[in-house]
């Protein structure tokens, strides 16, 4: 099969990653069945996609035949095996537990046709362990959208240990058709490219939370006037339990130094998982909380964050994770608020300061994912 036979798509699980990737796939020009376990799921999904397409069309950016085009391709429905049984393309994007993933590919692999490639919307699961569950793993792929679907840019593309090129590059080319900004992970790796460049800065603020100095505000007053949202502010806004959760699963899969710290888990448990409880690091009550740049600390500075991210950048090279420095700023320029990738900031930067700021932050917390790696210290990755 080739990118030009996909025809028609089949969108497992209709919350806000999979009615947004259904809406993706509609100004795409396919067809899109919305299936979810209960009919109240499968009309809300189609009510966000509904809302988001009378935004662009309300800002000019999609003509009323666009709309009703779109519209008339999309299929809602609640049974799985008439949703998967003549779809060219299957995207899963239901919670990240590997049981239930498991099993909703196990019942896809059933019904969906031999040709059918199956793509899981994980941000950090094993590729190679979903596969497991089908009879097909040569045709099983990563496909991690980033929230706002509608809107982000970058679609990391995974390939599994029997992914084959053919399913990869009709993954790849899908998610150009589809306006994308699409990226090829060469070995399934925790966290990919995106997270897994942005993982040791969870560690960093462990560290501090530990260390009782200096508070999140005066970090986060430091660093506001450099990022559209600081990193504790982040944090409150992402949850708490989210964060403790991702740190818990590196911990176990990557390296014990990102196990959460105490003051983290014990704010989970008292319940103020930030923005979504109205209450975290900060107070949400009244929106977004208000962040004095007086209280900004001396302590760390924006580069020491920039250092970090280089570093892991430059490990995801070493491991094979990707082979192409301009591939991971592209990742990383398309999945967040940045203009630049981490290697292009440290080309302007200088690894030798970099370097320095690497060993100032080993030298105070002992952790050695912050150690400077060969390819960090030799300096040599231009893009």
């Amino acid at each position: 099969m080739r990118a030009e036979d996909v025809k028609k798509i089949a969108m497992i699980g209709a919350g806000d990653m999979g009615h947004g990737i259904a809406a993706c796939c509609l100004m795409g020009g396919y067809t899109v069945v919305l299936r979810d376990i209960e009919q109240k799921f499968v009309d809300r999904g189609v009510a966000g996609i509904k809302g988001s397409f009378d935004k662009f069309k309300a800002k000019g950016k999609m003509s009323q035949e666009v709309y009703d085009s779109a519209l008339a391709r999309l299929i809602p429905m609640v049974d799985l095996k008439e949703a998967v049984k003549d779809a060219d393309f299957i995207i899963e994007a239901v919670p990240e537990k590997l049981e239930l993933k498991q099993s909703v590919f196990a019942e896809i692999d059933k019904y969906a046709p031999q040709h059918a490639i199956l793509a899981s919307n994980t941000s950090n699961m094993s590729i190679s362990e979903i596969a497991k569950a089908t009879g097909r793993p040569d045709k099983m792929i990563g496909y991690h959208f980033f929230n706002p679907a509608i809107l982000m840019k970058l679609v990391e593309v995974i390939k599994g240990e029997k992914s084959s090129d053919e399913s990869i590059q009709i993954g790849y080319e899908i998610a150009k058709k589809i306006n994308k900004a699409p990226v090829i992970v060469k070995k399934d790796s925790p966290g990919f490219i995106y997270n897994r460049v942005n993982i040791p800065a969870g560690a960093f603020l462990s560290k501090i939370l530990e260390a009782g100095h200096p508070t999140p505000e005066e970090l986060d007053a430091a660093f506001k006037p450099f990022m559209p949202m600081a990193p504790f502010e982040l944090m409150d806004y992402v949850g708490i339990d989210v964060n403790v959760h991702g740190l818990e699963y590196m911990s176990r899969v990557l390296s014990p130094d990102y196990r959460p710290p105490q003051v983290l888990v014990d704010l989970m448990k008292s319940g103020n998982l930030g923005k979504k409880t109205g209450r975290g690091f900060y107070d949400w009550s009244a929106g977004r909380p208000n962040i004095d740049p007086a209280k900004a600390t001396k302590e760390f500075d924006l580069n020491h964050m920039i250092a970090l991210q280089v570093n892991e950048a430059t490990k995801i090279l070493e491991e094979g994770v990707c082979d192409d420095p301009k591939e991971v700023d592209l990742a990383m320029a398309n999945g967040g608020g940045s203009p630049f990738g981490p290697f292009a900031m440290a080309q302007s930067i200088g690894y030798p300061l970099l370097n320095a700021k690497l060993e100032e932050l080993y030298g105070k917390f002992k952790l050695e994912i912050f150690k400077p790696t060969k390819t960090m210290k030799e300096g040599k990755i231009k893009v």
